[in-house]
């Protein structure tokens, strides 16, 4: 009887040791995020699950055309996923259809549709980074005064695998 006492104990060890180390590595390391929405289109669909590194910008900053996620900075509570397009210092402005950051425009493959509107050249703030979504004319970004430049410390990762659907698994760099 005590013999199976302690394998019982034992297991139960065990299964505790190994949630908390789940939970730790789901809490600091990565994330499963469910998209909602389509400004992330034709890149990302509504109902796609994608991995988020945690880790990625601990030692470097986000760079152009990187796939973040944050929390909106006007609510906290809502996470959005969009694309890098200008980082601290740079400056940016869409004229007639056409990205420019730092006065180059931008060759996107990942758009299906020129941009609708202007937005004013504008230089990207200190700690922060202007994000749009790849359906550009449906998504609610950085030029939207409740989203606006996106402080680092919102940024909660990088994308780094789409993992569903199984047939769309897609990496991103």
């Amino acid at each position: 009887m005590k013999k199976k006492k302690s394998e019982i104990i034992e297991w139960l060890e065990s299964i505790a040791i190994a949630l908390l180390i789940a939970f730790l590595f789901r809490f600091f390391v990565f994330d499963v995020v469910l998209v909602e929405g389509e400004s992330m289109s034709p890149t990302l669909s509504s109902g796609d699950r994608i991995i988020v590194s945690k880790l990625s910008y601990k030692f470097d900053k986000p760079k152009y055309k990187d796939i973040v996620v944050f929390k909106n900075p006007d609510n906290p509570k809502v996470r959005y996923i969009k694309r890098v397009v200008g980082a601290e210092g740079d400056s940016v402005e869409i004229k007639n259809g056409e990205v420019y950051v730092n006065d180059q425009k931008l060759t996107e493959s990942y758009i299906l549709e020129p941009t609708m509107g202007d937005y004013p050249k504008t230089i990207v703030p200190e700690g922060t980074v202007f994000a749009l979504g790849d359906n550009r004319n449906f998504s609610r970004d950085s030029r939207n005064s409740h989203v606006g430049f996106i402080p680092m410390e919102n940024i909660i990762g990088k994308a780094k695998i789409r993992i569903w659907p199984l047939r769309l698994i897609t990496t991103f760099d």
